[in-house]
């Protein structure tokens, strides 16, 4: 689960109905289940946006430079060391094809070099890259992302799911735009993209060392190219642990992987085409920026703000969010708190016992965990992709705060 921004509201969406439909449960249960994920949702398309423009306000302050499928765009189809754990190949192994490759930083040596070199090329650079998420027992989605900087100056992004009716962003500086079937286009104020690839190891891989360490593991093969191997491990094995192989030539990445606490293989992100180009896409000059939508205005509603804080997280992660909210399907008034390191985001829903629609529960898919504990008075729910374990000791950490 992933916001800022950082993550993939349209996969929660899915863990919402995988939750449901392998649990038998109660109808009420259900509900309170499908309530609170869905509010889940809701609070990282709002995180998202609330976050990325104080991101976009801070930068304009500093900068003073303005950093956004329907019909009126084009379609989308214009368009050797190993590991020291080996891990199943799930993503489909073509071969990336490069051209015009430039190098940002053409001798880095240290992983800091190479997050550096994978920060530049994905902001200075254009490029177009195909790739595919897979998970076992899931069918592989493939995404195509491109990014443009025109001679005015101005840089574009697009990343667009290939399959289905599709989901498309479309980034015009500081803007973004979104286009998905059955909702109206909009527009948030926001630096990047919100995809598969958390966009705080693409943009600033330096706040996750708090969290994160970073190993080189040396040079690798991926589809055919030379590359570099970096781990990332959570520094007190609370998270689930990263491979991330970047291209020699270019620093961009080919694969990343996320492994549970075994290191077990749960998801795969495979570069399956790549292209580094000394002139943007033909596809960005297409696009008709007056037509796209106008960024919303949000504004920052006073809410009252929760009583309780958890005595327990993760190495570097941090609250980014708090409020009381009522749930829209249940219209149960619950606490929430959101917490994130940057690659990993934990929504805590606190509300009466005597509220509560069920009992305790644990719900595990693949990567996330559902965890409902009832300690007294008081019920207390902790949901995203972190071991079970990890769960338990931030929903049992719960405390009450000293009078403000």
């Amino acid at each position: 689960m992933k916001i800022d921004y950082r993550n993939n509201v349209p996969a929660l969406l899915v863990l919402v109905r995988v939750f449901l439909a392998n649990v038998k449960v109660s109808i009420r249960i259900r509900a309170f289940i499908k309530a609170m994920l869905y509010a889940v949702v809701a609070s990282l398309g709002l995180s998202f946006s609330v976050v990325a423009q104080e991101n976009v306000s801070a930068q304009n302050t500093s900068s003073e430079r303005a950093d956004t499928l329907p019909s009126i765009l084009p379609s989308s189809a214009d368009a050797s060391q190993t590991s020291p754990q080996t891990v199943p190949q799930l993503a489909p192994q073509s071969v990336p094809q490069a051209t015009d490759v430039v190098v940002v930083n053409p001798h880095p040596q240290t992983t800091s070099d190479w997050l550096m070199q994978l920060s530049e090329v994905v902001k200075t650079q254009n490029f177009e890259v195909a790739f595919v998420q897979s998970r076992a027992g899931r069918e592989t989605i493939p995404f195509l992302w491109r990014h443009g900087v025109l001679e005015d100056g101005t840089s574009m992004e697009q990343l667009n799911l290939q399959n289905g009716p599709g989901r498309e962003q479309i980034r015009v500086n500081g803007i973004v735009s979104v286009f998905e079937p059955d909702v109206s286009p909009y527009s948030l104020r926001s630096e990047f993209i919100n995809g598969p690839i958390p966009s705080e190891l693409l943009h600033h891989p330096d706040r996750l060392k708090s969290g994160y360490e970073f190993v080189s593991v040396g040079r690798a093969r991926v589809a055919g190219r030379p590359a570099q191997q970096i781990r990332i491990v959570s520094r007190d094995n609370s998270r689930f642990s990263y491979q991330l192989w970047l291209d020699e030539d270019s620093g961009m990445v080919l694969k990343l992987n996320m492994l549970d606490l075994q290191g077990g293989l749960l998801e795969q992100i495979q570069v399956t085409s790549l292209k580094i180009t000394d002139a943007p896409d033909d596809y960005f000059a297409r696009i008709n920026q007056a037509s796209l939508p106008k960024p919303m205005a949000l504004t920052q509603k006073q809410s009252r703000q929760p009583n309780w804080e958890v005595k327990y997280l993760p190495n570097g992660m941090e609250e980014v969010r708090g409020d009381t909210r009522r749930l829209a399907l249940t219209g149960q008034v619950v606490e929430y708190k959101m917490y994130s390191d940057g690659l990993v985001d934990v929504s805590v829903y606190v509300q009466p016992a005597k509220d509560a629609l069920g009992g305790d529960l644990v719900l595990r898919n693949d990567l996330s965990t559902f965890l409902t504990l009832t300690d007294g008075n008081t019920q207390v729910t902790v949901v995203g992709e972190i071991p079970l374990q990890t769960a338990n000791a931030i929903a049992t950490s719960l405390s009450p705060m000293a009078d403000r």
